[in-house]
């Protein structure tokens, strides 16, 4: 029991670590990135690469989508403008998955400490690079706990049961990386804990690969929250990630065996491998349905803004 405790304190002080870091970035560039994202969306392509370039200053994929769906909502921004900014997101949102794959273990007392001073700063800019800081020192830790645990943890034999059982299906893997995810809001967290037990060697990498796929879905559940409400452009936006995410996912699906029986060739270790191919998945896709972005709203509008049929007299 101490251990699964241990564990979802750990989920904890990973999402309170991402939450920490967005804060601070977004402290920093707040007004520019909202005219970023207002401005630089003429195209799908502009659009694109202006949602890739913000994703990855949040660090947030379901933060850049809540802005854009609001957007919407005022009528600043328009269902069109962005398709591009959805396409930029699932590639932004690899920046913070390859980030966590760096071994920073000697500078985490360090980074911790001097994150926690400079948050007691008066000056926003000091106080917003604090919680870069301490967002950074939460996120890394949380990961060293995801590694240590993962061992003691499949010594629970419900846990043991488990693992065993995803490891040989992938669909039971794409489900708890979607159901998960859905619950903690961040799919980093969730590719986060799928790479803590392939390092401990619990995990197989195809369960894995399967397991950031369903992430990948799981997290477009913030998006269609926020757009409740919003109107009827702010829900074909929010259908459109669910619907980016889906056909990427149904894409890749086939191909695991072979992600997995070539990953040596991305890198030697196994978290490292799955980070590598969770950025291939969200380029793949994104550069996939990018020469038939109109096409592909032009899906969205008739599956989800038909009108209602007017009835028989």
């Amino acid at each position: 029991m101490l251990y699964i405790l241990l564990f979802i304190l750990c989920i904890l002080i990973f999402v309170f670590g991402m939450m920490i870091i967005r804060f601070g970035l977004f402290n920093l560039s707040a007004n520019k990135l909202k005219t970023w994202l207002i401005k630089l969306t003429k195209t799908p392509l502009k659009g694109m690469l202006t949602g890739t370039f913000i994703t990855a200053l949040l660090q947030s994929s379901s933060a850049v989508m809540v802005i854009t769906i609001g957007l919407i909502s005022a009528r600043i921004m328009t269902f069109p403008q962005s398709i591009g900014i959805i396409l930029g997101t699932n590639i932004g949102t690899t920046f913070k998955t390859e980030l966590i794959t760096f071994d920073i273990d000697r500078i985490l007392v360090p980074l911790a400490v001097s994150g926690a001073l400079l948050i007691l700063f008066k000056n926003k800019k000091a106080r917003s690079i604090g919680m870069l800081l301490f967002g950074i020192a939460s996120v890394f830790t949380a990961m060293k706990g995801f590694e240590l645990l993962a061992t003691p943890l499949t010594g629970l034999p419900i846990i043991n049961k488990f693992i065993l059982s995803i490891n040989d299906n992938v669909p039971l893997s794409l489900l708890t990386g979607t159901v998960i995810t859905a619950i903690i809001q961040s799919s980093t967290a969730m590719t986060g804990i799928a790479m803590g037990f392939l390092t401990a060697g619990l995990l197989q990498l195809d369960a894995g690969i399967a397991i950031v796929l369903g992430a990948n879905i799981g997290t477009c559940i913030t998006a269609v929250i926020a757009s409740i409400g919003g109107g009827k452009e702010s829900r074909l936006a929010a259908f459109t990630h669910v619907w980016l995410n889906v056909f990427g996912v149904l894409l890749f699906i086939p191909l695991i065996p072979i992600l997995s029986n070539h990953a040596s060739l991305l890198a030697s270790e196994k978290d490292i491998q799955l980070a590598h191919i969770s950025v291939i998945f969200n380029v793949a896709t994104s550069l996939i349905v990018l020469p038939f972005a109109t096409q592909f709203g032009e899906m969205i509008l008739f599956f989800h803004d038909r009108p209602p049929k007017k009835p028989v007299s």
